[in-house]
């Protein structure tokens, strides 16, 4: 069975660009680096969870649901596309957020969840998430209405999805470019992305090893929730024999002091990009990325002569609520 089984509602903006970083190249004196541009996916200001709303948005209308549901932190990237993706589909956007401060500052993504009129439901970080969502949908049920429950980070079989036809789309615009890629750095969360790029990757021949960079956690942790997530996603396309614990790599030397928390190397690598290529990354996921990317250059252990794709997969609408955090690099 393959993707073209599987129903997907056309919201992104695809495909998504694909270029080098030449200043930034130049100043590292190698390798060369390129940079997909997942940031603009379009809706709601982008990010690589468009890619999966493709696929859950489609199949909550087989269902024919009448709300979406999901859960995130305050400044959430998956909660405000998912809140958009709703308004596309015709549905009410339903939204668990944890955050200590009840009455938190109306700024970034939460400014933009409540533009589009989503219902918010702001929970304690230390909260069950997943069980407040759960009782949304049953609220929701009791009333007559058709809920559809999005797991944190669009995380789930159909979700990866997203990502297992975005490596088509990547491994096509390689091809047309005639570049040879031997690496793809990408932040790693809640694992969705990573367990399409690695099924995408060996289903459609890659030839690069995907590096995912944890912004929280341990290694071993995310290198287990991608394989298991992996697995089901290849279950449900009927692939033999997918990619297991050991074709999966992740790097946690970025992680700092947990997550949502920048490190000096984190901000240091946002600045470094801007400076020299005027793009930005957010402190939270691709800041930490980038930063193993420029570390692993540094050290030697990328090679002058590679070429390495960084996988940007957005958050540019939480820079603005950063501030306080970004203050050592304005």
């Amino acid at each position: 069975m393959g993707l073209t089984a599987f129903g997907r509602e056309r919201i992104a903006t695809l495909p998504t660009p694909l270029h080098d970083l030449a200043n930034l190249s130049r100043e590292l004196g190698g390798p060369r680096i390129v940079i997909k541009r997942d940031d603009l996916t379009g809706l709601a200001f982008g990010g690589n969870k468009t890619r999966k709303l493709e696929y859950l948005l489609a199949d909550a209308q087989v269902q024919s649901a009448t709300h979406l549901i999901t859960a995130g932190g305050i400044q959430s990237n998956h909660v405000r596309q998912t809140a958009a993706a709703a308004r596309l589909g015709g549905m009410q956007a339903a939204l668990v957020l944890t955050e200590d401060n009840p009455e938190p500052d109306v700024q970034g993504n939460y400014l933009l969840d409540l533009m589009l009129d989503a219902d918010c439901h702001i929970i304690p970080s230390s909260a069950d998430s997943t069980a407040k969502m759960e009782e949304l949908a049953a609220d929701l049920r009791d009333a007559g209405h058709v809920p559809y429950v999005i797991p944190v980070g669009g995380s789930s079989p159909v979700g990866a999805l997203g990502y297992v036809s975005a490596m088509l789309e990547l491994n096509n615009q390689l091809w047309e470019q005639g570049i040879h890629a031997s690496r793809l750095y990408h932040a790693a969360g809640s694992g969705g992305t990573q367990a399409g790029v690695v099924l995408g990757s060996a289903l459609y021949g890659g030839g690069y090893d995907v590096i995912g960079v944890a912004v929280s956690g341990t290694a071993d942790d995310k290198i287990a929730r991608c394989a298991e997530l992996t697995a089901e996603t290849a279950a449900l396309l009927g692939t033999e024999n997918p990619p297991g614990a050991d074709d999966v790599s992740v790097d946690d030397t970025q992680v700092g002091e947990g997550y949502g928390i920048p490190t000096e190397a984190t901000l240091e690598a946002m600045k470094t990009l801007a400076l020299t290529e005027g793009i930005f990354l957010d402190p939270v996921y691709t800041g930490k990325a980038f930063a193993a990317l420029l570390a692993d250059v540094r050290s030697g252990a990328i090679g002058n002569d590679e070429t390495v794709v960084f996988l940007h997969t957005g958050g540019t609408p939480a820079l603005f609520a950063k501030r306080a955090e970004l203050a050592p690099i304005i």
